[in-house]
């Protein structure tokens, strides 16, 4: 049986990540409230830079366990990440092990985090991996678009890789979905048309956040 990710460890995770996402920048956190304040719930984050994780996490009204990449689970990082309940993930082949955690988090009541781009890029959701379809339609769990815009504009010169300190970072949260047409059907072709449902809607979330936030753009 695979062990579930500690949701008392994602709860630390998420003071951590309130300490040092509100000391070492300005967050202003819009829509939070939309998030379900119980259930099963999948936080679907568009993914520009490394901080946007962290952020989301300490941000969120609830725990969130992400799935993470292996690669980031390197040397005293990687017992810290499952410490905080994080779920390490290789994106090279179909993690069974990985998928049964997220799955169990979910049977759990708890928050999946998931950058459904699958890897940093522009953070504009225009490119979705199966992945998000999978879970949301075996689970059932509502999607919460969540936008993180600001993290990836310029970067400090105090600090390179990282956005300016005290900077502003928006997150946006929007309104849940549900991916599923309500059959309950989980074919190629159902996860196929869930995909199209998803990427519809995250990117109707992303282009309101920019209006809400005035942020047209990150590049």
């Amino acid at each position: 049986m695979t062990e579930a990710p500690s949701l008392l460890g994602a709860e630390v995770g998420r003071r951590i990540g309130v300490a040092l996402m509100y000391g070492l920048w300005k967050p202003r956190v819009l829509g939070a409230w939309k998030v379900p304040a119980s259930g099963p719930v999948i936080l679907a984050v568009n993914h520009s830079h490394n901080i946007d994780g962290p952020m989301v996490m300490g941000v969120a009204p609830r725990p969130t366990h992400f799935l993470i990449k292996k690669e980031a689970f390197v040397g005293p990082l990687g017992p810290f990440l499952s410490g905080i309940g994080q779920l390490k993930v290789d994106r090279t082949a179909t993690d069974r092990t990985a998928i049964t955690r997220a799955l169990g988090v979910l049977e759990n009541g708890g928050v999946l985090g998931i950058f459904p781009e699958g890897t940093r890029g522009e953070g504009d959701f225009a490119s979705l991996r199966a992945g998000l379809a999978y879970f949301a339609v075996r689970s059932g769990a509502p999607i919460v678009p969540v936008a993180v815009l600001g993290s990836s504009e310029r970067s400090s010169r105090l600090t390179q890789g990282l956005p300016p300190l005290r900077s502003r970072i928006d997150v946006v949260f929007g309104e849940p979905f549900e991916a599923g047409d309500g059959s309950g059907r989980r074919t190629r072709k159902a996860l196929d048309e869930a995909t199209v449902r998803i990427r519809k809607q995250l990117t109707e979330h992303l282009e309101n956040a920019r209006r809400l936030t005035g942020r047209k753009s990150e590049t």
